[in-house]
């Protein structure tokens, strides 16, 4: 695990970002730049290593429901990695894949027998469906994707 230290070196090296002081010895970093109401890519970043970034709903990443994902245990590459897709998702324009995923409100999966799942966002959760019948309910896209591909269903 790095330290405290050596994150803020890896997140100071990103001229992008603003350093934000807050309460109890944490820090944010923000993107000015963002085109979107969201300004912070690195969130509560505390003297304990502990800290998030914001990826909103990329694969592959567990992410609460602000799309935040803890780096307590990121590697250095880790997490140059993935601030720098934070800076690219708050860099392009509103209206991105996940948003208008969101506005279609569904997405069908297949799995290699060609049964189908439909992934819907209603509600503020993700849920999944065979059919009429509800076959899961989470809180984030990663996660019911995550989901999704352990069962082998791929999206269509």
């Amino acid at each position: 695990m790095l330290t405290f230290e050596e994150k803020l070196a890896i997140i100071e090296s990103f001229d992008q970002l603003k350093r934000k002081d807050v309460s109890l010895g944490r820090v944010n970093f923000q993107y000015e730049e963002s085109q979107s109401d969201k300004k912070n890519v690195v969130y509560h970043l505390h003297p304990n290593g502990n800290g998030f970034v914001y990826i909103g709903k990329v694969k592959g990443y567990s992410t609460d429901q602000k799309g935040m994902v803890n780096i307590r245990d990121f590697t250095s590459d880790e997490l140059k990695d993935i601030i720098k897709q934070s800076i690219t998702i708050l860099s392009s324009e509103p209206n991105t894949e996940e948003e208008l995923l969101v506005e279609a409100n569904e997405e069908t999966w297949i799995n290699r027998d060609k049964q189908t799942l439909t992934l819907m966002y209603e509600d503020e959760m993700w849920n999944v469906y065979a059919g009429l019948n509800l076959d899961g309910t989470f809180n984030s896209y990663g996660e019911a994707t995550a989901y999704l591909d352990e069962e082998g269903f791929k999206p269509l």
